[in-house]
């Protein structure tokens, strides 16, 4: 399967560049020793749409979300990726809202363009989460990003398409995986049901989001946890060992962290998105950061397989069964969705005064 961690390993590049961004750090004096560790262990992302931020910590790659893209475009720095944006929009839209649109897909590809002239791996791009229960229309605004990202030089290999893990939007990843060779990125992951049909939809990449489930269980229970008890932390590693026990090879990306211990007790998975606030603890942090995940040891764990992709009905029984995992999702979709409309809002303006 060409969606694998192990042959982006076996290329160097995770290594090589890695590496590279280690000495550069330990050089200026960035890094405590024991860190260099974690980040040998795992690949760091950085969780930003800030251009400055993630040029300073020097991540392998970089995810991005309407929520991301909205607080960056606030900033005046980002006016002339507004600009290029709105007169596309205006050029190549028919009317008002279908200009909104046109121009908020192409403010996505000009961060992810910029983003990908300072790190050398993939940028992530989001669908608009209204599409998040049509697989069809998830299907074909990938396939209208990726022709976007083509038509300012970027190739579909340095970009993942980021699709919520609703069933159907599992099933827009599978056919893009599978009929276009476009890799996906499957977000707001909640639990094992959702990420075994990833892995069997061949997703190259899956979100577990540690924090959200973290939050989830704070409220419920109205108690504090350790970070070595974190239902999030658990909902990782359950996912971790299921894929490496059963020979996946879709890349465990943790994502949505609370606090430094949740990513130390993550040490060995094969990716985690950090947003900056955290990489900056990390980086100034004396602590030590022994490995927690790993796939040799998972292989030899008694973990039955399941199977979801052709079966809608268990999946969504399976899943139903899940409060929190049904909860966050909503959630999530519902938060992406609206800071999608109020991006929407300000491209509107803008093309209204131009």
């Amino acid at each position: 399967m060409t969606n694998s961690l192990d042959q982006l390993k076996a290329t160097g590049t995770v290594r090589d560049e890695t590496s590279k961004c280690l000495r550069g750090k330990k050089r200026k004096g960035h890094f405590r020793e024991n860190l260099l560790i974690f980040f040998l262990l795992t690949t760091v992302v950085c969780d930003s749409g800030d251009f400055a931020t993630i040029d300073k910590y020097k991540p392998q790659d970089a995810t991005t979300n309407p929520s991301l893209i909205l607080a960056a475009s606030k900033k005046s720095e980002y006016a002339k990726l507004m600009d290029v944006a709105v007169k596309y929009g205006k050029e190549n839209g028919d009317d008002l809202d279908n200009q909104v649109d046109t121009s908020l897909d192409r403010l996505l590809v000009e961060f992810g363009k910029e983003i990908l002239k300072i790190i050398p791996g993939k940028v992530s791009t989001e669908v608009d989460a209204r599409f998040s229960f049509d697989t069809k229309e998830s299907v074909n605004k990938a396939l209208h990003i990726i022709d976007l990202y083509k038509s300012v030089g970027i190739d579909k290999s340095r970009v993942l398409i980021k699709i919520a893990s609703t069933w159907e939007g599992i099933k827009a990843a599978h056919i893009l995986q599978s009929e276009h060779g476009i890799n996906c990125n499957l977000t707001l992951m909640f639990s094992l049901v959702q990420a075994i049909a990833a892995a069997e939809a061949g997703a190259f990449l899956i979100s577990p989001f540690v924090g959200r489930i973290l939050d989830w269980y704070k409220a419920s229970t109205k108690k504090d946890y350790a970070a070595h008890e974190d239902p999030g932390v658990q909902s990782v590693h359950e996912i971790f060992d299921y894929y490496k026990k059963h020979g996946y090879k879709t890349i465990v990306m943790g994502a949505s962290f609370r606090n430094k211990g949740e990513i130390v007790e993550l040490a060995g998975c094969d990716y985690l998105t950090i947003s900056p606030n955290l990489l900056e603890e990390l980086y100034n942090s004396q602590d030590s950061v022994p490995k927690k995940l790993d796939a040799a040891a998972a292989t030899n764990k008694d973990i039955p397989k399941k199977s979801y992709l052709d079966d809608e009905s268990l999946f969504r029984f399976d899943f139903n069964e899940e409060q929190m995992a049904v909860e966050k999702l909503r959630e999530g979709i519902s938060k992406f969705a609206a800071d999608a409309v109020t991006l929407k809002g300000i491209l509107k303006e803008k093309i209204q005064k131009a």
